[in-house]
Parts: C-alpha cells; sequence; structure tokens
C-alpha cells in the first residue's frame, strides 16, 4: 500500500447516553476522505481505544471498513500491546476484515525491552501477521527509545511497511532516518506540530490527529513540499503547525473532541475516564485558529 499523504487516526464520538455515536463516526470517516485525507486509522490511540469494550471495538471497525470499502481507501488498524503473543493473535484477527491494509503496532510499553528485545518482537509478529506492520515510535509514551539503528533494521523485516515517527521533535536519529531509509520502508509524521518539518526532510506522509480539522490544508501541504513550491509549502507548514499544538494544548484527543462538537460534527464533547473534557479556553482558542 502506499504512505503518501495524510491519515487521519479517527476518534471514537460518543452519544449523550454514552454509547459510540456510530453514524457521526461514518460522518467523520466520509468528511476527511471528501476532503483529501489519503486514508484513515482505526483503534489508535485518538480513538480512546484503552476505554472500549471489545463489541464497542469492533462496532468502530465495522464502521470504518465500510467506509474504506466503499471509498477504496486504506484502513490501518490499531492492533495489539506489549506482549508479543497477544498482538500475534490481534493482528490474526484481522483476517476477517479484507478491508483492513495494515496494523499500526506500537513498541512494546512498560516492559521496557532492551532494543534487541524490539527486534525480535517485530519480527515474530511479521512472521505471523495477515497484513503489514506499521511500527509506532512513542517513547514519550512507551518509555522505550528506539534508536536509528535499530529502526533500520527493523525496516528490512519482511511485513513491517513502515513506522508512526513521534519522537517529540525532530532529533538526529529522526534526521539520519529519513536521509538514509530502508527501501520501501515509509517514515511517516506522528507528531502533528512536525508535520512539516518531517515532509521537508524526505516523509512522504503522517498520521495526524488534529487533521480531523482543516484535512484539505493538511492534504495540501503534503502535496506541496512533494511538488517543491517551498515558499508555499513553508508558510502553510507554519500555520498548521500552530493549530496542531493548539489541539493538543490538553491531553489528546479532548480538544479535538471539544471543537468537533463546537463545530456540530459530534453529538457530545464527551469523553472516557481518566480524561476529562478540554477548558473553554482550549477549545475557543483553536476556533479562533481555524
Amino acid at each position: 500500500m502506499t504512505f503518501h499523504g495524510v491519515h487521519i487516526p479517527l476518534i471514537t464520538p460518543f452519544a449523550e447516553d454514552g454509547e459510540v455515536a456510530v453514524e457521526a463516526l461514518e460522518g467523520l470517516a466520509h468528511a476527511v476522505l471528501d476532503e483529501g485525507a489519503a486514508g484513515l486509522v482505526a483503534l489508535g490511540t485518538t480513538a480512546e481505544v484503552a476505554t472500549l469494550t471489545g463489541e464497542e471495538r469492533r462496532t468502530v471497525l465495522e464502521t470504518c471498513a465500510r467506509v474504506c470499502g466503499e471509498r477504496r481507501a486504506p484502513l490501518i488498524v490499531g492492533a495489539g500491546s506489549a506482549d508479543t503473543r497477544s498482538t500475534a493473535e490481534a493482528l490474526d484477527a484481522l483476517k476477517a476484515w479484507p478491508e483492513v491494509t495494515a496494523a499500526l503496532v506500537t513498541v512494546p510499553s512498560f516492559v521496557r525491552p532492551s532494543e534487541a528485545g524490539v527486534l525480535a518482537h517485530f519480527g515474530a509478529l511479521a512472521e505471523r501477521t495477515p497484513v503489514p506492520l506499521v511500527i509506532y515510535n512513542i517513547p514519550y509514551r512507551t518509555g522505550q527509545s528506539v534508536g536509528v539503528d535499530t529502526l533500520r533494521r527493523l525496516g528490512e523485516l519482511p511485513m513491517v511497511a513502515g513506522v508512526k515517527h513521534a519522537v517529540g521533535g525532530v532529533d538526529l536519529d529522526t534526521v539520519m532516518l529519513l536521509a538514509d531509509p530502508p527501501g520501501d520502508f515509509a517514515v511517516l509524521a506522528g507528531d502533528d506540530p512536525f508535520f512539516s518539518a518531517l515532509l521537508a526532510l524526505g516523509a512522504p506522509g503522517g498520521i495526524l490527529a488534529s487533521a480531523h480539522l482543516r484535512t484539505a490544508l493538511f492534504a495540501e501541504l503534503a502535496e506541496t513540499w512533494r511538488s517543491g513550491d517551498t515558499a508555499r509549502a513553508r508558510a502553510l507548514g507554519h500555520r498548521l503547525s500552530a493549530l496542531s499544538a493548539s489541539v493538543f494544548a490538553e491531553p489528546n484527543p479532548t480538544v479535538l473532541k471539544g471543537v468537533l462538537h463546537a463545530q456540530g460534527r459530534i453529538p457530545t464533547a464527551s469523553v472516557r475516564l481518566p480524561l476529562v473534557p478540554a477548558g473553554r479556553a482550549s477549545i475557543e482558542a483553536v476556533l479562533r485558529l481555524m
């Protein structure tokens, strides 16, 4: 599959009764694709996946799969945990969903294996997965840092198609990885405020929660860097980086949900504990930037 452009990790909207608002989720999925998103991500962190029941996860996946099937759009699904065996089982279950084109799998969290353990973990998964893997490298959530040499070795594994790279900035490893990535290995921006910077360094796209908002501009930014219009890309990148930073002023997706609710796109701004709704000031700050 191609990873060019912007992929949206969809929120899970909730109705007044606390249940998943399926019609709103379907509407969001169609809307971001209409505005130029390259594909969708279901059951990621932005979806509050840790708070969803098994039945709710299935409902979300069914909805996203239906939309992507109708639209012929790529669908990446968050799968797995810090345990290799459980992750392999979660990946195996994706066989039931022909619309799924890749799985997003985090570097093992909390247990903090060595980099050799990380490599062994993904090596074992690569042997069993029915779909290509996108590694989610996010050290400030997992507590596990993965260096550029290990990332390159991971990129050489069969069935490993890319990495969602979210290290909290543009560090030397990021620069070195993008300077010489493995063949057919997509380095996707995963920290929204640094999307433009990674595109400038050669990233083909990103997985961006804040691109629920102004999706067309995020898609334009990716295309503008690709076409070589650097002056336009810099200006647009600065503007969207400021928007993204504002969206992440409080824990994701609290501000995003507040803005989407204010726009009338979802029925409530509800999030599930331990998250609490974003403050009014944070929501209004994003609306002003928009």
